[in-house]
């Protein structure tokens, strides 16, 4: 049975979405029943999988006991079991704030969100390029109709050039495994570790385009510069929860990268090795730099957090581009602490802005809100955390892609833009907390108090932070193995093949095993 349950984080929201599809017509509260039930299965399936992956051993999963490089393959790592928990656990905490009353501003909203972790647990997991699209795809189909959920015209607007966007971006994906799989006959990355190292003088320059074209997408979806026009609208515009969910959604670019970038292009990947070093650390710098820019300049607190979303993503980035163990270390941490905090800080914003009457999450002056010391204490709480100030996660994150970043000859480059962001970051964040809670009109605010429940799920993310930083030796040390598995992509690559030599010859797939087995079989 243990064998089995790396592929329940994709099939469990698949058959939730479904059912849920089901009774669309039926009452609220069924929904929302089935979808928390759901998630909380999802919840502690995740942490299962965290607890197999932390042997070290990586797991494939070879769905119809096709052979690799044949059929679809999913695979359990150190890394790709993180990401399950990082998503599992948002998930479960902003479900819990869109069950207080932002599922009902729309239809489908439970079978949306379903299907959105469906897309995202299966690109956590899959082991090959092609089944990495359509995840992405199912992901971004739901996120569409997530980001719509509410139908107020910003978020219509913002939703035109997302799916522009991300439409073009689904093409350059195609393109680009189309060129490998032209020159290398395979979309399983494992096997494409292999053959892009030994691929012919003649197809270097197609792999190499074929490389720098996922780059691109990849980039397009993690909001790297200059690809990232279309996530402040996006993120802004978008209900609360659905926002602090769309907080680990920009990560699923960070992990392509990383994971892409480090098997097929990496130490090992022969004349393509290393092709993306040149442009990701100035580009990651770049998309720090202008994210703390942007949040300066932000007017909403909400636009403000979408901004540091965008920062956090040059800042993990940045860490990735270090290259080493250290360094790949750090942006693991990092990318767990930015996803919970920044995941609070938008349901914070919203908390505030329903405090604050008509004003909402403008930063200019309003009557105070109702509950001005448990509010300032959690946004205090997240903008010391967020700004990488000590003693939480974000200090500790930042000392570590410091450190890692002492022996490299960009040294002084990282140096200087991760402690001016960081100033600037402190700025635009104290700007929006005194403007909020300080700069006050006279009067009193007739929206009245938020429900303490609500508190709830921020308060959660931010004691996940929080924890993160008191047990920071041991969540670096998981970092520092993941990171370790990473950089030496041999045990990834051999246990994929060493599954398929594995398996009974009676149950084995694959054109080895005879025609009508094959994908040349006839029907």
């Amino acid at each position: 049975m243990s064998d089995h349950w790396i592929i329940f984080p994709v099939v469990v929201p698949a058959v939730t979405a479904t059912i849920l599809l089901l009774f669309a017509r039926t009452s609220i509260e069924k929904q929302r029943i089935i979808s928390v039930v759901s998630t909380m299965a999802q919840l502690g399936v995740a942490f299962t999988l965290l607890n197999q992956a932390s042997s070290g051993e990586i797991q494939p999963y070879l769905i119809g006991a096709w052979q690799p490089p044949f059929g679809i393959i999913l695979v359990l790592d150190r890394l790709s079991a993180f990401m399950v928990v990082l998503t599992a656990i948002v998930a479960t905490v902003t479900l819990f704030y869109a069950v207080q009353g932002w599922d009902r501003r729309g239809a489908n909203f439970h079978a949306l969100f379903q299907f959105q972790l469906m897309g995202l647990m299966g690109a956590f997991l899959t082991g090959d390029l092609f089944n990495l699209f359509v995840f992405f795809e199912v992901l971004l189909i739901s996120s569409y109709g997530l980001l719509l959920h509410g139908g107020s015209d910003d978020q219509i607007r913002a939703g035109i050039h997302y799916v522009i966007f991300n439409l073009a971006g689904s093409g350059l994906f195609l393109i680009g495994v189309g060129l490998l799989y032209a020159t290398t006959g395979t979309v399983n990355m494992a096997d494409l570790a292999v053959k892009v190292a030994e691929v012919p003088a003649d197809d270097v320059a197609l792999v190499r385009a074929g490389g720098l074209i996922l780059m691109v997408v990849f980039s397009v979806k993690a909001a790297l510069l200059p690809l990232y026009f279309w996530l402040p609208a996006t993120y802004s515009s978008a209900s609360a929860p659905v926002a602090a969910l769309f907080a680990i959604m920009s990560k699923v670019g960070v992990y392509s990268i990383i994971r892409v970038f480090t098997i097929i292009f990496g130490a090992e990947g022969g004349e393509v090795s290393g092709i993306a070093e040149p442009w990701l650390l100035p580009l990651a710098l770049a998309t720090l730099a202008l994210g703390t820019l942007g949040a300066l300049a932000a007017r909403e607190l909400r636009r403000l957090a979408a901004y540091l979303v965008i920062a956090s993503v040059g800042t993990m980035l940045t860490a990735v581009a270090l290259g080493g163990v250290a360094s790949l270390a750090a942006a693991i941490y990092y990318m767990a602490h930015s996803t919970f905090i920044l995941a609070a800080l938008f349901l914070l914003a919203d908390l505030i802005g329903r405090e604050r009457g008509e004003v909402h999450d403008r930063l200019e002056p309003a009557p105070t809100v109702a509950q001005p010391v448990l509010l300032g204490v959690l946004f205090l709480t997240a903008g010391v955390a967020v700004t990488g100030l000590p003693p939480l996660s974000g200090f500790v994150g930042k000392v570590l892609i410091l450190s890692s970043a002492l022996e490299v000859p960009s040294a002084r480059w990282v140096f200087a833009v991760v402690l001016v962001a960081g100033l600037l970051s402190i700025v635009a964040v104290g700007r929006a907390g005194s403007t909020l809670f300080w700069s006050t009109s006279d009067g009193e605010s007739t929206a009245g108090a938020v429900p303490r429940s609500a508190f709830a799920p921020p308060v959660i993310l931010l004691l996940v932070a929080i924890a993160m930083a008191m047990f920071a030796g041991r969540v670096v040390d998981y970092a520092t193995a993941t990171a370790a598995q990473l950089v030496d992509p041999h045990g990834y690559i051999e246990a994929v093949f060493e599954a398929g030599a594995d398996l009974p010859e009676s149950e084995a797939h694959g054109p080895e095993h005879g025609p009508e087995h094959g994908p040349e079989a006839t029907p």
